[in-house]
């Protein structure tokens, strides 16, 4: 029988597809890893061939065709029915437009951003900046905030916030050929967490996924992150 179980016994095995390490920076505990987007099979999942949501790491992992699954995490901000929030594709079907305008809470405190992968590339573009270049995505999450827009942090960011919260998220490589993505192992605020990407990774651009049910799935670590059901989510798999 596939499934999250199927996962966990390959563990053992190397794993050459994602680097996955943990990490210290500025005293703060972290999980980063590292894909290939040029040679990586990295894709976004949310719902099965039925219409179903399809909600867990392993729910992943038990898709027909997927294969092993060598790592995974939440991708974007979803509604209580685990729609997603702003702009979505899935393997060339959009099925959420793109949300431009300000709105309240994180995903609203502009600017945002969007997470596009091709065949051979991902990059994080400022959602303005997206909306312009309209790149051809074959999977696309929007979030927010950005974290990191051309090398600087976003304006709002304050060092001494006292909002603290396990956060994930994601930066990639002025070419297009490295997605980083990273979890908090601790609390921390948005500026500490975009100086990570910035600094601590030298990403030019990094975006924000979540904050209260941030969840990674490393299999080279051992690290299955269980919690509520997951809205989008972004993966690696190998055949």
């Amino acid at each position: 029988m596939r499934g999250l179980l199927g996962a966990l016994l390959l563990w053992a095995s190397p794993g050459l597809a994602v680097d996955c390490r943990d990490m210290v920076f500025d005293g703060a505990g972290y999980t980063v890893c590292e894909v290939d987007a040029t040679a990586e099979d990295l894709r976004l999942f949310h719902e099965d061939a039925t219409g179903e949501v399809i909600g867990s790491f392993g729910g992943i992992a038990d898709q027909p065709g997927v294969g092993t699954l060598v790592f995974a995490m939440n991708a974007g901000m979803y509604h209580d029915d685990r729609s997603p929030v702003g702009h979505y594709i899935e393997n060339g079907v959009e099925t959420m437009r793109v949300i431009p305008n300000a709105g309240p809470g994180n995903f609203g405190l502009l600017p945002n951003g969007v997470f596009c992968i091709t065949d051979t590339s991902a990059q994080v573009y400022e959602t303005m900046r997206y909306l312009d270049e309209a790149p051809a995505c074959r999977d696309a999450t929007q979030s927010g905030p950005m974290l990191v827009i051309d090398g600087a942090l976003h304006p709002r960011f304050l060092p001494d916030s006292a909002s603290r919260f396990i956060r994930n998220g994601v930066g990639t490589s002025a070419d297009g050929s490295r997605a980083v993505f990273a979890i908090s192992n601790e609390p921390v605020n948005f500026h500490s967490f975009g100086r990570l990407f910035r600094d601590g990774l030298g990403l030019p651009n990094a975006l924000f996924f979540d904050g209260k049910v941030s969840r990674l799935f490393a299999r080279d670590l051992g690290r299955s992150d269980f919690g509520f059901r997951l809205g989008p989510m972004v993966a690696v798999t190998e055949p």
